[in-house]
């Protein structure tokens, strides 16, 4: 939120700014308007007489004021014409006058636009000895003063609406509001209040002004838009409809669109212009009034009516700039809006235009980034580019008022820029680098918690949470030590940027004083040094901003209007050789130019085929194919040369350093070349044998994006990266921000989610087309795509279940993690060094007020040096209070981040099957980020600036005490103005989000039924519909700004107040005030509305990110399971030496509401025994396994373990002890050893035993790292089978007393599952297996065999008598053939 402008403020830091989009907007004003101060009263008198007449009809009626305002105009001009017809008689007389006498009131009887003043100061020209004997022009002038001073006072108030008005359902009550009303946005008070009482909804907002109604602005625009059209044809001949060219064409760079706007706006914008310039001679009078005024304080002989002149003088001044400042705001947003307005209907009216051949040019994700994305851009224009002149100027400008003061002393802050700049550039890269670091780590995290997360069945089956939670404590430890580096020079940057002031100060008064023992340092010289250092550094701080707007619009509404397809097939058939068949058929495919396509499918439906087919590589058989400009091609399997990083990416081409490192960036290789031994000079081994697929992949990305082709094809290069790593290469090189947004892209892809952000997606089944369009588009036909799309993607996170927690219940928690001593101590830090900013400011005051002896100051040496020490301890204070609140928030992001870990952990497997992955994740990676980052960096800017705001109290009130009258007051007002408007604008935003989801959800539907809209002639009614959808937006989105601009202009107000009554105190004790603590406290009130505004602002950010920590805390209190160890339960004996097991009555269900799903199960497993289970799907087969490692505790009854009731013990004692073989083997991405031995409990004697038993040896001992091997994600490096030995060598290696396999070999080939049960047979002789399968002919050898139907014991005997029984297991050998 944006809830002040200081676009001229010279408040802290960047306080001058608004680091955002713009917020705020303005009236539409009439001719009058700018004029009401001195000219309201002449149409009064001059249209009076016929509006007489018009109110004798009894449905005219005249207000009270409007008749008051008439008779004093009325008398203002008989006053007038009598003074003109005065003087003539004069003259008739023979008494000479002066010419004024006669001109004065002539021309303001005529005109009345004469300041009201004008003719008090034009008789002062006539000698003063006559004025003593003219009484009657006495008079007169005072009585017109009077007069004036009346209709002044009168036009304050407002009239009611024109007569021959319209009436509007709600209407805004700006239209209705007074003048001043206007100018302060106190018409807006009403809504502000009515959010504080209670929820608004679009009913409670105003109706649309109707010169901001889209029936207006889009018919003026589409008028003003042929004007510039015809003259635009004119100049570069006719264009078909088709080819029409809005913004940009291939003839002009200005663009007839970009012509029309202006013709449109020019002049509103200009005047906005003009409203900043007028300011900026505010914001520039100030610092010369404040020279003036401690004047006045050096000056005892001075008279006293001089100190309250200027004080009033600098409250109206600062006033008139927050006026002009916030009505600059409030136009350019508004104008803003009028643009959004007017691009959103002439793009929907060109939608309902487009042929079907033109439609298959441009697509939905498009158009919607039209209206949002360039529009938004556009806005940000509007408001930052006249930065881009007037910021120089004001730099320009500082710099001749500091030679004025300081002479060429002034030239030594120059030195300063030198020496900050190359210091912050150091420290920012450097800072990158860690944050770098800190990604990397964070990926890694972020990995090992999805695989966590993933099989955390199998993590809980072997007891091995404690195991994996050190992993990602370890790497969670790593992140968080690069984010605290990061943090430490951040606070460095911080603190050299806070410090810039007094750096510039301290060298400019420390060469002025040095140099030159005559040069004195006043208050004068040095206070306002201070106010113009501060507009200096506004003016530096939004400069990079107003140029990063101007170089960040690059609107494409031309590429909506005038797009060539990059990439066309049109009835294309292709096969591999002639004498194959055919891989693809009836191919149609149309790629536009700058977009990204998308190709899915199941495995083998022709997407690698297809490429090749772009390509040249396919025999094409028929249709026809074109393919324009330049391409590069990224395979999935990645190529790489024997050669260095540099050579493999350049791949010939010269080298071009920022080119490069924006791609090494871009392709997250940036880490692995601080890895690699010679960093990108290092050589990689034939086939890249000495990097990992990841890094191929990316090398191999990064080779094609250095090339800056024209095309792009792109075989799933995300595959060979984990997910988070994807995700960076997909929003910094192929998504709509990436470094290729402007390239045309094919996109073969199995990576589901970023789908939505793709411009058009192609889905193929068996090498054809089945549906092509956007992602919505396929979603709503509910075809192929979305069924394939429905078994990818993972369920989405749940809507959040009430309103968000708000911050005096979430900050208890947050600070209370960071730990209330370092809480203590970093209050005390800011305090130390506010109070050293405090001494420093008191230092100057009595430097300036030493007395001067021949010439001189006395002891300059030692004030530089005091100034100085002070100005670097305050630095040094500044680093240590911003680097505490810095790492105090990752402290507290590391507790936070081991309870939700710890948390979820122990949270049972019901929890994990009712909550969504991707709900846990988002914990685990979206609000820990913000709890890393984002809470510290503004609890930190709250703090700073709150101090900031003490200590200004405190040097106006240690100046003036009796200045504490004024400010509590006003520091109320200022607590209730911040309440009323975090509540309104809160739920303004919420509202105005959710108004923009119909007007792209129009657009989109408007786009694909065109042809059917034209065929039934109803155009007019949809564009009514984008009209009234586009208007309710509008409706929400203009009190929301105004809301910034009513906050912006109180609180700066109530800053002014203060500044007053600072001065006025100071004014009234200037008899025991000196001019240095005069000056002292009138600097530092005038940064006080700057500081205001910033505190709003990070309070808001608070509240806005504080929820991240109840999300978190959310998990907090979810059911846990049992203990994980029960302390002195096994400590005397030894257990689990026979595997005898025994269910007594067991009885068990998944959740509360569910039936049972297995019902008073008894029967006794002996020791050794070998059982197989079996029965039909649902019978409970698996449940058994899940009750026997309570996975889900009983409902009833109990399960004995030799003897001992399982429900007794830790349920990491119970899991250790029995082995666990599931059907889809498991593995995890680490070394082959740690899959092997997650807990590091045996020898690598020990594992090559076990691994000789499976027959894995000879497979370990040939691999590159033996048992260092690094396994894949999953697995996936290894075959099905190779992965099912693993996890049973991972069964012998535990050698446990009770084994179950869970359809353990139902999933590979029957040699495997011959070799694994001869494992079995040999291997667990001397323990209890129970053996889970549906097939039969795995359990024939078993001891006994247990039959389950319906939760229940259906059989239970040996192979021979169930045979024999011809019951339930015969009937299964029936179906399965064996029988």
């Amino acid at each position: 939120p944006q809830p002040a402008s200081s676009y001229g403020r010279s408040g802290q830091g960047c306080a001058g700014t608004e680091m955002g989009p713009a917020t705020a907007f303005i009236t539409h004003p009439v001719p009058s308007e700018g004029l009401v101060l001195s000219s309201p009263r002449s149409w009064v008198p001059i249209l009076g007489p016929g509006k007489l007449l018009q109110y004798r009809v009894p449905r005219h009626r005249m207000s009270h004021i409007f008749k008051t305002k008439m008779v004093l105009g009325f008398i203002l001009v008989i006053l007038c014409f009598s003074n003109v017809f005065f003087v003539l008689w004069e003259i008739s007389q023979g008494i000479p006058r002066a010419p004024a006498f006669f001109i004065s009131p002539a021309v303001v009887g005529i005109t009345m636009v004469i300041l009201p003043l004008f003719c008090l100061c034009v008789a002062q020209l006539s000698p003063p000895e006559e004025d003593l004997e003219d009484h009657f022009h006495h008079v007169t002038t005072y009585l017109y003063a009077s007069l004036v001073l009346g209709e002044l006072v009168l036009f304050c108030f407002a009239d009611h609406p024109p007569f021959f008005s319209k009436g509007v359902n709600n209407p805004c009550p700006e239209s209705s509001s007074s003048f001043l009303s206007k100018i302060t946005y106190w018409w807006f008070s009403g809504l502000v209040w009515k959010g504080c009482q209670q929820t608004l909804g679009v009913d409670d907002l105003w109706s649309v002004r109707k010169e901001d109604s889209s029936e207006e602005i889009v018919a003026w625009a589409e008028r003003e838009w042929k004007k510039c059209r015809n003259c635009h044809s004119a100049y570069s001949g006719s264009e078909s409809e088709e080819t029409e060219v809005l913004l940009q064409s291939e003839h002009s760079q200005s663009g007839p669109l970009l012509k029309a706007f202006w013709s449109m706006f020019g002049t509103y914008f200009l005047l906005s212009t003009v409203c900043l310039v007028i300011c900026d001679v505010f914001l520039f009078s100030i610092p010369k009034l404040l020279s003036l005024f401690l004047e006045f304080i050096e000056d005892q002989e001075a008279p006293s009516w001089h100190g309250y002149f200027y004080a009033f003088a600098m409250f109206l001044l600062a006033c008139l700039q927050t006026l002009f400042e916030q009505r600059y705001m409030y136009m350019c947003l508004v104008l803003g809006l009028r643009l959004k307005t007017a691009v959103t209907g002439l793009v929907y009216r060109k939608i309902l235009v487009m042929s079907n051949a033109s439609r298959k040019t441009a697509t939905v994700g498009e158009i919607v980034n039209l209206v949002s994305v360039d529009v938004q851009k556009l806005m940000d224009l509007i408001i930052y580019f006249n930065g881009t002149w007037l910021a120089p100027i004001r730099i320009i400008i500082c710099f001749v008022f500091l030679w004025q003061l300081l002479g060429p002393s002034a030239l030594a802050s120059i030195a300063v820029f030198l020496f900050l700049l190359p210091l912050n550039f150091v420290i920012t890269k450097k800072r990158s680098q860690f944050q770098e670091t800190q990604m990397t780590h964070k990926d890694e995290r972020a990995k090992l918690i999805n695989a966590v997360l993933s099989n955390i069945k199998v993590i809980k089956l072997h007891g091995w949470e404690k195991t994996f939670m050190e992993k990602v404590i370890g790497i969670r430890k790593q992140e968080l030590q690069a984010l605290k580096k990061s943090q430490i020079l951040f606070s460095a940057s911080l603190a050299s940027f806070h410090s810039s002031t007094f750096l510039i100060a301290f060298v400019m008064f420390a060469v002025y004083t040095l140099v030159d023992n005559t040069h004195v340092l006043d208050a004068q010289k040095a206070f306002v040094s201070l106010t113009l250092i501060n507009i200096l550094n506004t003016a530096h701080s939004f400069l990079p901003f107003s140029i990063n707007a101007a170089v960040q619009v690059n609107c494409r509404l031309h590429s909506f209007f005038f797009v060539q397809a990059s990439i066309t097939i049109r009835n294309g058939t292709f096969c591999w050789s002639k004498e194959t068949s055919p891989c693809l058929r009836s191919i149609d495919l149309t790629v536009p130019q700058g977009s990204l396509l998308a190709v899915v499918g199941q495995v083998g439906a022709g997407k690698s085929s297809l490429l090749s087919a772009l390509l040249g590589e396919l025999e094409k058989t028929d249709g026809c194919m074109t393919m324009r400009d330049t391409a590069a091609y990224v395979p999935q399997q990645a190529w790489i040369q024997n050669a260095s990083v540099e050579d493999n990416i350049l791949f010939g081409k010269e080298m071009d350093e920022t080119w490069f490192n924006r791609v090494i960036d871009a392709c997250a290789l940036q880490p692995d070349l601080e890895s690699f031994p010679a960093g990108q000079k290092s050589e990689i081994g034939e086939k890249g044998i000495n990097i990992s697929g990841g890094q191929k992949q990316r090398v191999n990305l990064a080779r094609a994006v250095y090339q800056k082709a024209s095309i792009y094809l792109l075989d799933d290069p995300l595959s060979a990266v984990d997910a988070h790593v994807g995700q960076h290469i997909f929003e910094h090189v192929l998504g709509p921000n990436g470094l290729l947004k402007d390239k045309t892209r094919v996109l073969v892809t199995h990576t589901i989610n970023i789908l939505p952000q793709v411009d058009n997606i192609v889905f193929l089944v068996d090498g054809m087309i089945s549906e092509t369009g956007s992602y919505e588009k396929l979603l709503q036909k509910n075809e192929a795509f979305a069924e394939f799309l429905h078994s990818h993607v993972a369920a989405e996170e749940k809507a959040g279940t009430g309103l968000p927690a708000s911050v005096s219940l979430t900050e208890p928690t947050y600070l209370k993690a960071t730990g209330l001593p370092l809480c203590a101590y970093i209050i005390l830090l800011f305090t130390c060094q506010q109070a050293v900013s405090f001494s420093r400011g008191y230092w100057l005051s009595v430097w300036t007020d030493d007395p001067v002896y021949n010439g001189t100051q006395q002891h300059s040496e030692l004030r530089v040096g005091v100034f100085g020490a002070l100005g670097v301890v305050q630095a040094l204070g500044r680093f240590v209070s911003t680097a505490a609140v810095l790492l105090g928030g990752v402290l507290a992001s590391h507790k936070l981040f081991l309870q939700l870990l710890r948390n979820v952990a122990r949270s049972p497997m019901v929890f994990f099957e009712q909550t969504p992955i991707g709900n846990l994740l988002n914990r685990f990676s979206k609000e820990m980020d913000a709890i890393d980052s984002v809470i510290p960096d503004k609890l930190k800017s709250l703090l700073g600036f709150l101090f900031n705001l003490l200590e200004i109290y405190i040097v106006i009130i240690v100046a003036t005490p009796k200045a504490a009258m004024a400010i509590v007051p006003l520091t109320v007002l200022y607590a209730a103005f911040q309440h009323f408007y975090v509540s309104t604008s809160c739920q303004l935003r919420r509202v105005e989000a959710a108004s923009r989801s119909p007007i792209y959800s129009h657009i989109a539907e408007t786009f694909q039924g065109s042809s059917v809209i034209r065929a039934y002639k109803d155009q007019e009614r949809f564009i009514s519909k984008n009209n009234f959808l586009v208007d309710q937006n509008q409706r929400i989105c203009f009190p929301g700004a105004v809301a910034d601009r009513w906050l912006a202009t109180n609180l700066e107000f109530l800053g002014n107040g203060i500044v007053l009554f600072a001065a006025l105190f100071v004014a009234m004790g200037r008899t025991h005030l000196s001019p240095g603590t005069a000056g002292f406290s009138i600097s530092y009130a005038l940064q006080i509305t700057g500081v205001l505004n910033w505190m709003v602002r990070s309070w808001t950010e608070i509240e806005n990110n504080i929820v991240s920590v109840e999300r978190v805390r959310e998990y907090w209190r979810t059911p846990k399971e049992a203990p994980w160890t029960q302390n002195g339960k096994l400590q005397d004996q030894v257990w689990l030496t026979e595997g005898r097991i025994e269910f007594r009555n067991y009885s068990l269900r998944y959740r509360p509401n569910l039936e049972l799903a297995l019902k008073h199960i008894n029967l006794t497993i002996n020791g050794q025994e070998k059982i197989g289970i079996t029965g039909r799907t649902g019978a409970g087969k698996s449940t058994l396994a899940v009750g026997l490692l309570r996975l889900v505790e009983a409902a009833e009854g109990a399960i004995l373990i030799d003897g001992l009731d399982i429900a007794q013990l830790g349920l990491h004692d119970l899991r250790t002890k029995i082995t666990v073989i599931p059907q889809d083997p498991v593995l995890f991405s680490g070394s082959l050893r740690m899959n092997l031995d997650p807990l590091n409990q045996y020898t690598d004697a020990d594992i090559w035993t076990a691994l000789e038993l499976t027959q894995l040896k000879s497979f370990v001992a040939d691999l590159p790292d033996q048992l260092e091997y690094q396994c894949a994600d999953q697995g996936e490096n290894l075959s099905t089978g190779q992965k099912q030995l693993v996890c049973l060598a991972r069964a012998v290696l535990r050698k446990a007393k009770i084994l179950i396999l869970d359809e353990a070999t139902a999933a590979i080939d029957l040699e495997t599952d011959l070799q694994i049960q001869s494992t079995l047979r040999t291997q667990f002789k001397d323990s209890t297996v129970l053996t889970i399968a549906h097939r039969i002919n795995t359990i024939m050898d078993c001891d006994r065999i247990l039959v389950l139907e319906d939760g229940r014991i259906a059989e239970f005997d040996t192979l021979e008598h169930l045979i024999a029984q011809k019951g339930l297991f015969y009937s299964l050998m029936e179906e399965s053939g064996l029988a």
